[in-house]
């Protein structure tokens, strides 16, 4: 059994808000985590040593202003992608085939989570609402979805079908006509056949084999190849995350969300198996940060055992113990309420509450993407099969973003319609103000109407 060191916390200690903030920064996009292979290659493409967020501002510029033949470009040098302008779209022959060759089983599976994820997003879509609060008068706030969306799938050290599920099905609940595909031009991206056959289960028709930042331009600045989009989600790489960032404004998009993370509460009612099986779980994301809380060494000593008995048989077992190293920590809090007031201020994507009483905690705990209550909850649940959608805010950002939902598809506008009786009663309100802003304009459109 190999030993593995995960830094242990005292949060009643005054170094523990340095540890968190010197986490958080590194696990934030603005901690320019890059592989040595990604330095490396940055190096190549670019003739220097540029940071992410400088890679990521020339590839995006140059998309925007050079068009095609700089997607291509970046597609050669950074995907190792040959694909002329032509090849960009994965063709339906592709995709209809991938989707024929399906294993039953797998389809099987696909619907279920399927109709697991729409049924949920579909209970909680917004709906127009109109109200009648005075004779004449109605108020209305309509909810429409957006035209066309582009969805990032993740496939360079491995294959998310998950994804796909994950941001298609709340966009397709939501209404959305139009959705795009992109994901990277290799074998476990957009020439994986699952992620493929998922397309042709959902209908979704376009697929481009393109990744990286390069993608997230081409998709929000359109191209003869491929349309425009009015919003982008999906999870990725730094860089994806970074090129999110810089054309948003121009489009709207998800999040900017770091590495996965992961908060475990446990108590001596804890099953040490389960819980260290969480935490690996989010490691092996590589990296992902797994924090256990706990007010009992004991129970973080049973569960550090467990986890060094599982790991060993983990087919990603180097990087997940890598992970831990560098982005774990085993918190010891004073108590219970402590224990809630720590991931308050964490504000953790996911929480996991496995302790005696875990709807006692959630009331006392605001802050955190999604929440997994008891034993039998772990938090692969939700990163597949459960419903609501698994891209969620990370890095603290739990404090005010919400997860995706198929709400985050649809835009809202207001409808307002008076008769003139109703505008009449309501008029001199509207001139008074009017006239103290100094906006005679503004005053004039109600009275020549009130007095005609």
């Amino acid at each position: 059994m190999q030993n593995i060191s995960i830094p242990r916390i005292d949060a009643s200690s005054n170094d523990f808000a340095e540890a968190l903030a010197s986490l958080r920064h590194r696990l934030s996009p603005s901690g320019n985590i890059v592989s040595e292979r990604g330095k490396a290659l940055t190096l190549k493409v670019f003739g220097e040593a540029l940071l992410p967020d400088q890679v990521v501002q020339r590839i995006c510029e140059d998309v925007r202003t050079l068009g095609t033949p700089a997607l291509l470009r970046y597609c050669r040098e950074l995907d190792g992608s040959d694909l002329q302008a032509n090849q960009l779209r994965v063709s339906p022959e592709q995709v209809q085939e991938a989707h024929a060759a399906a294993a039953p089983e797998f389809l099987a599976t696909v619907r279920k989570i399927r109709k697991n994820i729409h049924d949920f997003q579909s209970a909680i879509l917004h709906t127009s609402v109109a109200t009648h609060p005075s004779p004449g008068v109605t108020l209305e706030q309509r909810y429409t979805p957006l035209d066309r969306i582009g969805i990032c799938v993740p496939g360079g050290a491995a294959a998310y079908p998950s994804t796909l599920l994950m941001t298609a099905v709340p966009a397709q609940a939501a209404g959305v006509p139009e959705i795009v595909v992109v994901a990277p031009p290799t074998k476990l991206g957009a020439y994986n056949p699952q992620v493929l056959a998922i397309c042709h289960e959902l209908g979704i028709k376009e697929v481009y084999a393109m990744g990286g930042a390069q993608a997230v331009a081409a998709m929000a600045y359109g191209l003869p190849e491929i349309r425009g989009v009015d919003k982008i989600v999906g999870p990725g790489s730094l860089f994806v995350a970074l090129a999110k960032r810089h054309v948003f404004g121009h489009v709207d998009i998800d999040s900017i969300a770091g590495p996965s993370e992961v908060v475990v509460i446990a108590d001596e009612t804890t099953r040490p198996d389960f819980a260290a099986s969480d935490i690996l779980a989010q490691a092996e994301h590589s990296p992902g940060a797994s924090l256990l809380i706990s007010w009992q060494r004991s129970v973080q000593d049973a569960i550090d055992k467990a986890l060094h008995e599982q790991i060993v048989a983990l087919e990603r077992s180097e990087l997940t113990m890598n992970a831990l190293e560098s982005f774990g920590s085993y918190i010891l809090a004073r108590d219970e309420q402590h224990a809630c007031e720590l991931t308050n201020l964490i504000a953790p994507e996911h929480l996991h509450i496995a302790t005696r009483e875990p709807r006692k905690l959630l009331a006392k705990i605001r802050h955190s993407g999604a929440t997994f209550l008891g034993d039998y909850s772990p938090v692969a649940l939700g990163d597949y099969a459960a419903g609501p959608s698994h891209v969620l805010p990370t890095g603290g950002t739990a404090r005010w973003a919400s997860g995706l939902s198929s709400n985050h598809f649809l835009r809202s506008s207001s409808v307002i319609e008076y008769s003139k009786e109703a505008l009449q009663s309501i008029g001199e309100d509207i001139e008074r103000m009017a006239s103290c802003e100094g906006l005679t304009a503004h005053r004039n459109s109600v009275t020549i109407r009130t007095q005609s």
